[in-house]
């Protein structure tokens, strides 16, 4: 993760003094950084550019150096200030500017802890944005028909996160399983609790091996499938493919949701780790406890896991995982990225009800009036569960 520090400095103030300001102040914030002076050839290369105003008095060397700042990177601009010299109202005058200009930005002033708080935050912005510029994500066969209002804007999209969407046609893969050998053997065997898992994990295998195909093929970071249309074409499900790709970095959501694959995209830039694509599926508005399902869940994220039927149909393979109780994220972007849900909870159990979706897990929200959300103006049905807190950036990147 790099940092890199850019000055602006008027002429008339004294090199020395302000030198001796800068290396007191950047020193006490803490941070790991890179100082490259007024010098803005390499603007836009790094995880976080900081443009530290020094003094007053550089709200023209700003303005002429816009220009080249906006032909190499698209981030807002956060303007690192001491309050010495005039440097806070300098500030206050270029970020009125970038304001008139229709550009985002923000001063970094206060106490040390402040400012070091909000750069960390603004890091971890800065790293999962450059990890999502340029990524290609797959759409393989339509969106499922019960999701109406799971659309997706293509190009907004790839404008705001550099990420293309590709569509794929579900016959492809049809085509590619219907070529993979009968004969290919799972390594999840052991797991097997009865002979028609032992017997369904051949299929599984034969979807996932077929999907590795496309995406290597398609040179996809990752992908969503139209799922149900397996049960019926291949009398088999893609939940181990794609527990098996999430663990693998690749990720992976059902039922061809493409908000949902865009926010378990993110989740995986912010946090390095998967994410696991569940339905609420029981909710106490009262207490903020929550009740999510699904039948399949990377395989990275629990400690251990269990071989089922898909809960719905009854056929192929499930998977009903048991994750580490502890601090979780909710997330969900919409389609177009104008709205996002992002609130933290602890993950209480996990549980085996026979009615359910094979992964359970039961969700205590810390603001339990988060809840409401849910039952008044949820995004879709589908949500990212994360392991560990990551509100605060899930924020700021939306």
């Amino acid at each position: 993760m790099t940092t890199a520090i850019y000055t602006l400095t008027s002429q008339l103030h004294d090199e020395a003094a302000v030198d001796a300001v800068t290396q007191e102040f950047l020193g006490g914030l803490g941070i790991e950084y890179q100082l490259m002076g007024g010098d803005f050839r390499d603007y836009g290369g790094h995880d976080l550019e900081l443009i530290y105003v020094r003094t007053g008095g550089t709200e023209g060397i700003f303005k002429n150096e816009l220009p080249r700042m906006l032909r190499q990177s698209k981030q807002p601009f956060y303007l690192l200030t001491s309050g010495k010299s005039n440097s806070l109202a300098a500030s206050m005058e270029i970020l009125s500017y970038l304001r008139q200009q229709g550009l985002k930005g923000e001063i970094l002033h206060g106490s040390n802890e402040y400012i070091k708080g909000r750069i960390t935050t603004l890091q971890q912005v800065g790293k999962a944005m450059r990890a999502l510029n340029g990524c290609r994500l797959g759409v393989i066969g339509e969106p499922s028909d019960w999701l109406i209002a799971s659309q997706a804007k293509h190009r907004t999209i790839e404008d705001m996160l550099g990420i293309e969407i590709v569509n794929i046609d579900m016959d492809e893969l049809l085509m590619l399983i219907d070529r993979i050998p009968n004969d290919i053997e799972s390594d999840l065997l052991e797991k097997a609790p009865n002979e028609d898992i032992r017997q369904s994990l051949t299929g599984a295998e034969r979807i996932y091996e077929a999907l590795k195909l496309i995406v290597e093929g398609y040179d996809l970071q990752g992908f969503t499938i139209r799922c149900f249309d397996l049960l019926t074409a291949v009398k088999n499900t893609g939940c181990v493919a794609l527990a098996k790709f999430n663990a693998q970095g690749i990720v992976a959501s059902c039922e061809g949701d493409v908000p949902t694959m865009v926010s378990m995209k993110i989740a995986q830039a912010v946090t390095g780790k998967s994410g696991f694509q569940a339905n609420p599926a029981r909710i106490n508005p009262e207490t903020g406890e929550m009740l999510f399902a699904h039948c399949t869940i990377p395989f990275d994220m629990v400690e251990s896991y269990e071989l089922d039927t898909h809960f719905e149909s009854g056929i192929g393979v499930g998977i009903r995982g048991f994750m580490k109780p502890g601090p979780v994220t909710i997330f969900k972007v919409s389609g177009g990225l104008g709205r996002h849900f992002a609130e933290e909870g602890i993950l209480v159990e996990n549980q085996g009800n026979p009615d359910l979706c094979r992964t359970q897990q039961v969700i205590q929200l810390n603001d339990k009036d988060a809840a409401k959300y849910f039952l008044t103006k949820p995004i879709g049905n589908h949500h990212i569960i994360m392991q560990g807190n990551y509100k605060a950036v899930l924020d700021e990147i939306l």
